[in-house]
Order: structure tokens, then C-alpha cells, then sequence
């Protein structure tokens, strides 16, 4: 019975005329929401790992804050504070730019733990060879640590990207127009439930599939820079 009405002829004309409005969501919306998210929580990530891993202790605090604060609560509630919450304090944001915020926020806190334990998961002695010709820290770490760090990080990163990728279907609850957004606003006039949100699985499931096999290729080619 379930089979019948998914592949009925109405129901494959409406999955047919439904997949073009959804391709364009998420190259709209969902492809640059993640991609900006991910490159700018990249970038807070990789300066709150340099504020954990430091010396001075009024530095490591505000990053413990953060990281603790960001993995403490849930997305879903922190994209809510930036959209709905921050106009209490005259602070208005548009659908879009909440989003990339709240993701890029998010990101920062998971992949700056990702980062250190990256730089951390480097030998000692990786340090004092860069000291014992006369590197600095900044420079040892520069031109010999965060190599090596990129390298290792690259698998769990590329799995925060392609979780992110999934996560952004929460942007529909604040009106951001994304691919899941579409399914709704098309399953809203048909009634055909299932049906949508099957498809727009299915769209999420060929992304994240694609994106999985370009972090393979990433893989094997770092590999050649593995100390063997």
C-alpha cells in the first residue's frame, strides 16, 4: 500500500515537478550556506585552538567559555537567540545572515577542539627541531606544526562539513528558503508528506554521498605526505 501511493503516476509527476525547486534551494541557499559557514567557522576555529593552546591563561578562558558554552546547547536553539532573540536587544538580522552566525559559531567551537587535538597529536620533538635551528614558536609552528595538524585534521573536518551540509536544513525554521524549506512549502499545498520529505532525504543523502567521495580523494592524496 505504501509502495502504490509513493509510485503512483500523480506521485511521480509531483516528485518529478518538485525536483527542480529543491535543486535550486540548495544551490541557492543550502550549497552557500554551507560553504560560508564553514569557511568562516574555519577561520574562529583555528584562532580559538591557538587561544587554548597558549600560556596565558587570561587568553585560554574566554576559548574554554566559547567552545563550552557552543557544545553545551543545542543549534537548533542557538540559530533561534541570533534570529529571534537578539531583536529584544535592537539587534535585527535578516533570515540568511542568522544562519551563517549561528553555523559558523557552532563550527568554530567543534572544529577548534578538532584543530587542537590535531597540533596537540604533534611529537615534542617536532618542536625542538624547529628550535634547534633557530626557529621561533610562532614560526616552528607556522612552518612545521599546523602542516603536519592539516594533515590529520583533514578526516574529521571533512565530516563536521558534511554534517553541516545536514544541520542546515534547521535554517527552514527561520524562513531561510533552503532545500528542506522548499519540501515544506510544496508538501504544505499537496499534502503529499512523505513523499517531499523522502526526496528531499534522498537530494541530502546524493549530497553528502559526493562529498564523501571528494574527502576520500583528499585522503589518499595526503597520504603521500604521511611519514611512513
Amino acid at each position: 500500500m505504501l509502495f502504490s501511493t509513493i509510485l503512483s503516476a500523480d506521485s511521480w509527476e509531483l516528485f518529478k515537478s518538485s525536483l527542480l525547486p529543491m535543486i535550486t534551494g540548495g544551490i541557492k541557499y543550502t550549497i552557500p550556506l554551507t560553504l560560508i559557514a564553514f569557511v568562516v567557522g574555519l577561520l574562529l576555529a583555528l584562532l580559538t585552538a591557538m587561544m587554548r593552546i597558549s600560556s596565558i591563561r587570561i587568553v585560554r578562558i574566554p576559548a574554554i567559555i566559547y567552545v563550552s558554552a557552543v557544545r553545551g546547547t543545542p543549534l537548533l536553539v542557538q540559530l533561534f537567540i541570533v534570529f529571534y532573540g537578539l531583536p529584544n536587544l535592537d539587534i535585527k538580522i535578516d533570515p540568511f545572515p542568522s544562519a551563517i552566525i549561528a553555523f559558523s559559531l557552532n563550527v568554530g567551537a567543534y572544529a577548534s577542539e578538532i584543530i587542537r587535538a590535531s597540533i596537540l597529536s604533534i611529537p615534542k620533538g617536532q618542536w625542538e627541531a624547529g628550535y634547534t635551528i633557530g626557529m621561533t614558536r610562532t614560526t616552528t609552528l607556522r612552518r612545521i606544526i599546523l602542516p603536519q595538524a592539516t594533515r590529520v585534521s583533514i578526516p574529521p573536518l571533512s565530516n563536521t562539513f558534511i554534517s553541516l551540509v545536514k544541520d542546515t536544513s534547521l535554517a527552514s525554521l527561520i524562513l531561510v528558503t533552503e532545500l528542506f524549506r522548499k519540501a515544506q512549502e510544496i508538501a504544505a499545498r499537496t499534502y503529499e508528506f512523505l513523499l517531499l520529505y523522502v526526496e528531499a532525504a534522498l537530494l541530502y543523502w546524493v549530497i553528502c554521498f559526493l562529498l564523501s567521495l571528494i574527502q576520500e580523494v583528499i585522503e589518499r592524496r595526503l597520504e603521500k605526505y604521511a611519514a611512513k
